[in-house]
């Protein structure tokens, strides 16, 4: 029998113990890649989706909530703000640009955004089949909303009262594809584009029932001042210089009733709340390969005193010392790196699973993505191999052929 052939099999000389090692690496390995995936989309989606915008403005309320429901449409918005004062305030000096936004309707949990062409600019979008919206009821919508819900320019849908229920349907109006945006790698692939007064004239609809208790001269003094009972959700701001980062938001909260929120504060924030649980559970992960690297170095030393034998048959029939040592940190590195590959498996499987599952598609996490830091958990893997082996294999080198050989 080779010396090889001898070495394979006492690695499964306990082939329960081995499996046992080779699980909680892979546990372990497993909590790490999903920590690893999830943490890296989230700060990615945090940052693809506020890259371009330096202020949200809204009702007051948490100013994470505003973030969320107007950068990140994952949450309900804080209320709603007057047209008049959201549009005397994009004509500030200290405004680049100002994109109002109109929530309130989804499409079986799509949101359906009322914004304009300032939408379009900020987030760079274009269109892959049709063209924008233009006029009422008109829709452009993201690439992921065209699939999921199986819709292609011309098709027709009407949209639901609320942001993520279907039970209260505005038949008055039905909207209509136009186009369709090319795939942008952020929120926006997720959404139904209109204008604002399509969301303002199905609201409108929507309350006729009050709107008729009105007397005509109330009602002829409402269409001479139309603007006055109009409100949006908030307004996405782009600065004009950086002067108005230490003017603009504390006159927004000092002199009107309106809040302003940066996303680059409340994202840090989301993620630092985020990342006390994520480091509570990389401990916890390291731990877990810690005991079993202990483990694997246990297993390799009691096998070894119990293949003293074999190993000094193998110096027999040619084996070098340094062969034995080789072959002992072989078997070492070859049952922790099996357990990192089927705990990085099992982890993009989990992620893919959790991700099938999550409500928003906004957040949705995937386990079909592989990053360049997987890298490290190989080699940790590798380091955990050689740590677990290197003791048992120095005595594997020391041992004493005549001695083991006499005592059988």
């Amino acid at each position: 029998m080779s010396p090889l052939k001898i070495s394979w099999k006492s690695l499964w000389s306990k082939p329960l113990s081995s499996a046992l090692n080779m699980l909680l690496i892979a546990f372990g390995t497993g909590i790490l890649t999903i920590l690893l995936l999830a943490s890296n989309q989230i700060a990615q989606k945090l940052d693809n989706n506020s890259k371009d915008i330096d202020l949200v403005v809204g009702a007051k309320g948490s100013p994470l909530q505003l973030i969320l429901s107007s950068i990140y449409y994952i949450d309900f918005p804080t209320g709603n703000i007057p047209l008049k004062e959201a549009t005397a305030l994009s004509r500030s000096p200290f405004v680049k640009r100002a994109v109002p936004l109109a929530l309130g309707d989804n499409y079986n949990g799509t949101r359906i955004v009322g914004t304009d062409s300032n939408f379009v600019a900020i987030y760079k979008l274009k269109v892959q089949t049709g063209k924008l919206w233009t006029k009422d009821f008109e829709t452009t919508i993201g690439a992921s909303v065209a699939e999921s819900q199986k819709l292609k320019v011309g098709d027709t849908f009407y949209g639901a009262h609320g942001l993520t229920g279907s039970s209260d349907v505005h038949k008055s109006h039905q909207y209509t594809v136009s186009g369709i945006l090319a795939p942008q790698g952020n929120v926006t692939d997720n959404l139904i584009l209109t204008n604002i007064a399509s969301v303002w004239k199905m609201h409108d609809d929507h309350e006729e029932g009050e709107a008729h208790e009105h007397k005509e001269g109330e009602n002829h003094h409402k269409e001479e001042h139309g603007d006055e009972g109009k409100e949006l959700t908030s307004l996405l701001i782009q600065y004009r210089s950086p002067m108005s980062v230490a003017i603009f938001p504390r006159m927004v909260n000092e002199t009107t009733n309106m809040q302003a929120a940066s996303p680059a504060q409340e994202s840090t924030r989301l993620f630092s709340l985020i990342g006390v649980g994520v480091e509570t559970l990389q401990w916890f992960a390291v731990l877990i390969m810690l005991i079993a690297a202990i483990s694997v170095f246990v297993n390799l030393y009691n096998s070894l005193k119990e293949r003293k034998y074999d190993l000094a048959i193998m110096r027999t029939l040619g084996a070098s010392r340094g062969k034995l040592f080789l072959i002992v940190i072989a078997e070492g590195i070859i049952l922790t790196l099996a357990g990192t590959l089927i705990g990085i498996a099992l982890g993009h499987l989990a992620l893919q699973f959790i991700g099938n599952y999550q409500e928003s598609s906004q957040a949705r996490l995937t386990g079909l993505v592989f990053l360049k830091d997987e890298i490290y958990l190989f080699v940790a893997g590798l380091a955990i191999g050689i740590f677990a082996a290197i003791i048992p294999a120095v005595q594997a080198y020391r041992s004493n052929i005549s001695r083991i050989l006499s005592k059988n």
